[in-house]
C-alpha cells in the first residue's frame, strides 16, 4: 500500500477517535510538534524508517522520547504505528490529518503569489472575496514571486486564478499569433 493511501487511512482513523474524545486540536498540536521535530532531525527520520530496529524497541524509544510531551491519545497512536510497522508513514499521516481537520472545520488553505507585498487591506479584500465565494474560512499564505512581473496568482485546492501581468502578456501573445495565422 502506498504511503499516501496508508497515511490517509491512519489519519482518518485518528481523527475519528480524536473527534469522539474531543481531542482534535490536542492531536493537531502534537502532530505539529512531531512534524517540526521530524523535519529538523535526520536521526529521527532514519529511526522511523529503519527496518532493522524491531517494533518493541521502537515502542520503547518512542515512549521515552514522547510520553511526556504528547497527549495520551497521540502516544497510543504512535505505539500502534510502531506495532504495525508503519511509523515511517507518520509524516504523511500528519499531512493528511491536517487536511482532514481543516475540512471538518471548513478552512480553506489559499496560496497567493505577488511581486510585491500586499497591504493588509488588500489581503483582507482578497480573503473576504474568497470566503464569500467558497463559504469557508480562508487561511491565506502570501509568497513573493518576482517572475510574475506584476499582479498576482491565487491557488486554492486545485484551482488557480491568474491575475498576473505574465499571464496577461501570454494571453495577448496567443491572441495575436492566432490572428496572424
Amino acid at each position: 500500500m502506498s504511503n499516501i493511501r496508508a497515511g490517509y487511512r491512519y489519519a482518518t482513523a485518528i481523527i475519528g477517535v480524536a473527534a469522539e474524545t474531543k481531542a482534535i486540536d490536542a492531536v493537531q498540536k502534537d502532530f505539529q510538534s512531531l512534524d517540526a521535530l521530524i523535519r529538523s532531525s535526520a536521526d529521527l527520520r532514519a529511526f522511523l524508517k529503519s527496518p532493522v530496529i524491531n517494533a518493541e524497541k521502537k515502542k520503547k524509544i518512542l515512549t521515552e522520547i514522547f510520553a511526556k510531551s504528547v497527549s495520551e491519545l497521540t502516544m497510543k497512536f504512535l505505539l500502534l504505528l510502531a506495532s504495525n510497522g508503519r511509523e515511517d508513514v507518520l509524516p504523511e499521516i500528519i499531512r493528511q490529518y491536517s487536511r482532514l481537520r481543516d475540512e471538518r472545520l471548513g478552512i480553506l488553505d489559499v496560496k497567493l503569489e505577488a511581486v510585491v507585498p500586499l497591504s493588509k487591506a488588500q489581503e483582507q479584500e482578497i480573503t473576504g472575496r474568497l470566503e464569500k465565494s467558497s463559504k469557508k474560512k480562508v487561511r491565506l499564505t502570501t509568497v513573493l514571486n518576482p517572475s510574475l512581473k506584476g499582479g498576482f496568482t491565487v491557488q486554492a485546492e486545485d484551482r488557480v486564478w491568474d491575475a498576473s501581468v505574465r499571464h496577461e502578456l501570454a494571453s495577448l501573445r496567443e491572441r495575436l499569433e492566432k490572428g496572424t495565422s
